[in-house]
Parts: structure tokens; C-alpha cells; sequence
């Protein structure tokens, strides 16, 4: 367990932040500028909470919450390029389960959806409109964790996680709308 007694320090006046294996790194590198997108995604994720009043659906909501602060550790942890990422009591990874659970809750969710028949604008029900920002803030989050992969060994499930949660954030968000019903369809050129 985490047990913080004291929220400043004064070592990352220098403009450094400690990883999990004590090494320091810039605050603005690549594998920092992902850490703090999945941050963001997290805060975000916890608004579109609060707008959405089904207590079941907050509730796996939390439980992605939770996996973003395993997603965030596990970058926060450097790897070595032969690491199999395997998580153990002292090193936390994302795994194949929580990547499964996701799938599990898409393919749930996509069932119950009308299939599309145009692309969608983020919008309808204010719940709905949260739970897409936070879609679009997932996408930004997944392409900061692939250019960090450029620079260091990444977690494939990582990367699964992460893709695999802004698909599920699209179809909540279409479910959030009457099930699809109630999406805003794009019409191309329909403004000009």
C-alpha cells in the first residue's frame, strides 16, 4: 500500500521526477509527457463520472480508474529490453485480464447498439458528451505511450489497455445515448 506523509519534496525542483526504481528522469520526457496524459485521462474519466447517475456503470468506471493508476505505475517502471513485463509483488503491470475486460464490456456493450451509419459527433446526452472528451483524451493518451515506445521498452498490454479503452469509451458513449438512438450523425459537407 501507498502511504504518502508528505506531498512535497523539493527533488523535482531541479525539473526532474523519480520513477518507481528510484532512477530520475526529465519532467518532459516522452515517458513523463504519457504518465501525465493517462493522469489527465484518469481526472477527466472521474468528471464524466459525476454526470453519469447509473451507480452499476460508476462503478466499473472506478474499477478503470484503478487500472489507469496500474497503467501509470507500470510506465513509471523502466524495463529492460529482454523484460517479459511480467508483473511480480514488487512491480506492477498492466496484464492480459484487464485487456480482456475491456473486450468483454465493448462487445456487451456494441450489442445492444443500432450499427452505425455515419460517423458520430461527440455530443447527445451531457453524460454521453463527458464520456467522449474523455475518449478524445484516451486517443491523445495512447499516442503519448507509443512515442514513449520509440525511446524505451513499453508493456505490450499497456499499449492493448489503452487502445482497447478508448474503443470502450466510444461505445459507452453511444450507450449513454439511448443506446445509439439518440448519437448526433455527422453529415459530411452538411454545414457548407
Amino acid at each position: 500500500m501507498v502511504k504518502l506523509n508528505k506531498i512535497y519534496t523539493k527533488t523535482g525542483d531541479d525539473g526532474t521526477t523519480g520513477l518507481v526504481d528510484g532512477s530520475r528522469i526529465a519532467k518532459n520526457d516522452p515517458r513523463m509527457a504519457a504518465i501525465g496524459d493517462v493522469d489527465e485521462l484518469n481526472s477527466a474519466l472521474g468528471i464524466a463520472i459525476c454526470e453519469i447517475g447509473d451507480d452499476a456503470l460508476a462503478q466499473e468506471l472506478h474499477i478503470v480508474q484503478n487500472d489507469l493508476f496500474d497503467l501509470g505505475a507500470d510506465l513509471a517502471t523502466p524495463a529492460g529490453p529482454e523484460d517479459d513485463f511480467a508483473p511480480s509483488e514488487m512491480v506492477l503491470r498492466i496484464v492480459p485480464e484487464q485487456v480482456e475486460r475491456l473486450e468483454e464490456k465493448i462487445d456487451a456493450a456494441t450489442a445492444k447498439l443500432d450499427p452505425l451509419t455515419s460517423f458520430i459527433l461527440p455530443g447527445g446526452a451531457k453524460s454521453a458528451a463527458a464520456v467522449h472528451l474523455v475518449r478524445a483524451i484516451a486517443r491523445r493518451a495512447e499516442r503519448t505511450c507509443v512515442a514513449a515506445g520509440r525511446d524505451m521498452p513499453i508493456n505490450p498490454q499497456a499499449l492493448a489497455y489503452i487502445n482497447r479503452l478508448s474503443d470502450y469509451l466510444f461505445v459507452l458513449g453511444r450507450a449513454l445515448n439511448n443506446d445509439g438512438k439518440d448519437d448526433i450523425l455527422w453529415v459530411p459537407g452538411g454545414s457548407r
